[in-house]
């Protein structure tokens, strides 16, 4: 007995050109290719794509074999940087995305020698070395390295035509460097870049010892005010506000309330949120393992019963059927893992249901909280937190109002 999406997929694929003799007088690389784009659109199928996703795709592609017939590419050519190249600047940036995916997927086939990926410029080794440790010091995101090694490319770039040599550079040259890279840049991605350049030379100096002083420390841009202001965080008013908004009958609002739950009762971040596996949280012990903290400073936190409640009302109603283990996934095929922007999206759009002008880094502001309030030390707090130093345990707690008001004016609370 077929069901009606496998019948409705059916009846969609049969009104393709090529299921109706449309297309005619082909080459040979034009059948691998049509063959090529079909088995593509009908894995996406069989992995539980929308139709309506696997009808775009298969229209971008068919443009972009149109572009192969009309140019007369061989097969060996079609699936190149050099073609994607071209073809895109006759079509839409989106579809280059798509094309990519064929590659990908034609690769893991074993038709085609490699995918079309995007060329990377090897740098000199010790910006190389430096690149590799960073990717694996914890909790950084491939954009992250992605936008490091665009800055540390431009930074190379300068001191070859300056004639400079790394290990003598001084924090004039450096500011030099930055004055004319940061002069079009908007304030933040100016902070941004001077971050991604203190932590290299930060390396350079702890870690490689290639400089005798600390640069990094000297590397600072002008004061931001907004920073001294403490930390935001939801009263609790606000966090009853928030919790009651959420429509549990609906799957996207019940994984997002347990990603709200972990945020707001152990204070994870979004990148920890999204890194727990199935194997990290025993039910029986009502415990979760944190593995990949940032700083690398794993740590076993107690569960709540509401928390394991919510955990086991997504995996039972929810998470699909998936070998992944993460814990969260995607709600649509191929049901693979999300990333921490996923987490932060979701929970700021619970936020702005309940009305709270807020993010979810609040959250954790508020879990530090909670924990002052309880009594907890600032140590205690910063190995909850999972900080390496004291000082950024500091920068999370605000002002305990009613403690100070008790020990002041003996007020009774």
């Amino acid at each position: 007995m077929i069901d009606k999406r496998t019948k409705h997929s059916m009846e969609w694929r049969n009104r393709w050109p090529w299921q109706n003799g449309l297309l005619t007088n082909q080459t040979s690389v034009d059948k691998d290719l049509e063959q090529a784009i079909r088995d593509y659109i009908q894995w996406l199928i069989s992995e539980g794509y929308a139709l309506s996703t696997c009808a775009s795709y298969n229209r971008m592609l068919n443009h972009f074999h149109l572009f192969i017939t009309r140019k007369n590419i061989p097969w060996d050519k079609t699936f190149t940087l050099n073609t994607l190249k071209d073809f895109q600047k006759e079509n839409n940036l989106k579809y280059v995305s798509v094309v990519r995916g064929v590659s990908r997927y034609l690769f893991q086939k074993e038709r085609i020698q490699q995918p079309i990926e995007k060329k990377i410029q090897k740098l000199p080794q010790i910006y190389e070395q430096y690149l590799c440790s960073y990717a694996n010091s914890g909790q950084v995101q491939p954009i992250q390295s992605v936008r490091s090694r665009r800055l540390l490319s431009a930074f190379n770039d300068y001191l070859e035509g300056s004639k400079i040599n790394l290990s003598s550079i001084r924090i004039e040259q450096i500011d030099t460097f930055l004055s004319k890279l940061n002069a079009p840049l908007a304030p933040g991605t100016r902070r941004l870049y001077r971050s991604y350049l203190r932590g290299f030379l930060r390396y350079l100096h702890q870690e490689r010892m290639i400089l005798n002083r600390d640069l990094a420390s000297l590397l600072v841009g002008p004061p931001l005010y907004a920073q001294a202001k403490p930390p935001k965080f939801l009263r609790p008013k606000e966090l009853q506000r928030l919790f009651a908004n959420i429509d549990l009958n609906s799957p996207r609002d019940l994984r997002s309330y347990a990603m709200l739950d972990l945020a707001y009762t152990l204070g994870l971040r979004p990148k920890e949120i999204s890194l727990i596996t199935l194997d990290d949280i025993s039910f029986t012990k009502c415990e979760i393992t944190l593995k990949d903290r940032k700083g690398h400073n794993p740590i076993k936190l107690p569960l709540p019963e509401h928390t394991i409640k919510i955990i086991a009302a997504y995996l039972v109603c929810v998470r699909a059927k998936s070998k992944q283990r993460s814990l969260f996934l995607s709600l649509k095929a191929p049901y693979g893992p999300i990333s921490p922007g996923v987490v932060i999206y979701y929970i700021k759009m619970c936020m702005r249901k309940a009305n709270l002008p807020s993010t979810a880094y609040w959250l954790r502001h508020t879990y530090a909280q909670n924990l002052l309030v309880g009594g907890a030390s600032i140590f205690e707090i910063k190995e909850m937190m999972g900080h390496d130093r004291i000082e950024s345990t500091k920068r999370y707690l605000h002002i305990h109002i009613n403690l100070m008001r008790k020990v002041l004016f003996d007020e009774t609370i």
